[in-house]
């Protein structure tokens, strides 16, 4: 096989990003059993990404479980030029994102695990505020949800019934 054929199953040039590792514990008629919740996110930096989360009883079994979710839970996420074309809040349990486009230049502004979404999905100019809750896992979570929510600018103008230029962030109507 040479080096620019894949199978089915090997991906090109995947940003992986271990987000967060947790212990979690199992209560059980003897006490506690401790195990590890690891969440990995992974991305071509082309507009698509996914999240992984793996249990097991050790951190590297964890992280290869939620490595292998997250290559087969890859999502395509509309983005225009280098940030989002419109504005969305993403919502899971407690925890809510708010995604702003950005005009060229302005960098990801962000926390933790939002950034680590958004660069995995190549979004580099992007404004981002989490509301709510600060549990990672679901800040997460709600982030890959506002990414789910995005429609093109095309899309969106066809559905209105609309001028594409109409919908275009306000740097772009000039």
């Amino acid at each position: 096989m040479s080096d620019y054929e894949f199978s089915e199953f090997q991906q090109p040039e995947l940003d992986e990003r271990v987000v967060d590792i947790a212990r979690v514990a199992k209560v059980v008629k003897g006490g506690r059993r401790f195990s590890f919740r690891v969440t990995v996110v992974v991305g071509d930096n082309r507009g698509s990404v996914g999240i992984g989360i793996g249990k097991a009883n050790a951190v590297p079994d964890a992280m290869r479980k939620a490595s292998e979710q997250a290559r087969r839970n890859i999502h395509k996420v509309s983005v225009y030029k280098t940030t989002v074309p419109h504005e969305v809040i993403g919502k899971v349990s407690g925890a809510r994102v708010l995604l702003k486009p950005a005009s060229a230049g302005t960098g990801v502004i962000a926390g933790g695990g939002v950034r680590a979404v958004l660069e995995a999905a190549g979004v580099t100019d992007i404004l981002t505020k989490s509301l709510g809750s600060n549990n990672i896992l679901n800040v997460v979570l709600a982030t890959m949800d506002a990414l789910d929510q995005l429609k093109s600018p095309q899309d969106e103008a066809a559905r209105r019934g609309k001028p594409v230029k109409d919908l275009m962030p306000f740097w772009e109507r000039r």
